[in-house]
């Protein structure tokens, strides 16, 4: 993205996204309603990494932002 504003937005909001599945029971209340709730036990294998991704998306586009903004 050519745009560091945006991917500073779009990181945040998949941190956000991210971190209410993990730490609250939206996600396994969804899966239940939907009978999925067998995979839950797996949950953590695939939301631990994407919000430890979207975290280190959010600092490297504030990097980037800090960056564009130095050179201006």
């Amino acid at each position: 993205m050519s745009n560091p504003a945006s991917l500073r937005r779009i990181s945040i909001i998949g941190a956000i996204i991210t971190a209410l599945c993990c730490f609250t029971p939206v996600l396994v209340i969804l899966l239940g309603a939907f009978g999925l709730a067998s995979l839950t036990g797996y949950l953590d294998y695939v939301l631990f990494p994407a919000l430890a991704f979207f975290i280190a998306l959010t600092i490297s586009a504030m990097w980037r932002n800090r960056q564009h903004a130095d050179s201006r």
